[in-house]
């Protein structure tokens, strides 16, 4: 049997609502054979959480325009406390270095910013698709 293909949340967590840019991605996911959900701005971290463990995520990618990408902390937090810190988190948009270094050290897969390539991003999500299911088969 074929194995599923990568399955991916595009969200945006916090009070921006600049979804442009996400949802550019959560096309350019789709078309490259992803599982794509996509959720309206504005969610709250718990709510992620319990869509990461029912739509059984394998990534889950983070859109900030303003500041939001500050509270991405705590949703790993959250998603380790719901036993979920095998689930690949990476941010995109407007992140300064200072909050990269920081976002990185809180267990974020990877950072991108404006002008990375679909393409780049495409390849980048596949890769964390695979070590996470990597890191499941491990555990097993």
């Amino acid at each position: 049997m074929a194995e599923r293909p990568p399955r991916v949340i595009v969200t945006k967590i916090g009070f921006d609502g600049h979804d442009r840019g996400s949802r550019v991605i959560a096309a350019c996911l789709r078309d490259a054979g992803m599982e794509v959900i996509y959720t309206p701005p504005w969610q709250e971290i718990p709510t992620v959480v319990k869509l990461t463990m029912e739509e059984d995520a394998d990534v889950i990618g983070i859109s900030s325009l303003a500041t939001d990408h500050l509270i991405v902390p705590k949703l790993m937090a959250a998603l380790k406390e719901a036993g979920l810190s095998d689930v690949q988190v990476i941010v995109g948009g407007i992140v300064p270095a200072k909050d990269e270094s920081m976002l990185l050290e809180c267990g974020v897969a990877q950072v991108f910013h404006p002008g990375t390539s679909l393409d780049d991003v495409v390849v980048s999500v596949r890769a964390l698709s695979e070590k996470r299911r990597a890191l499941l088969g491990a555990s097993t």
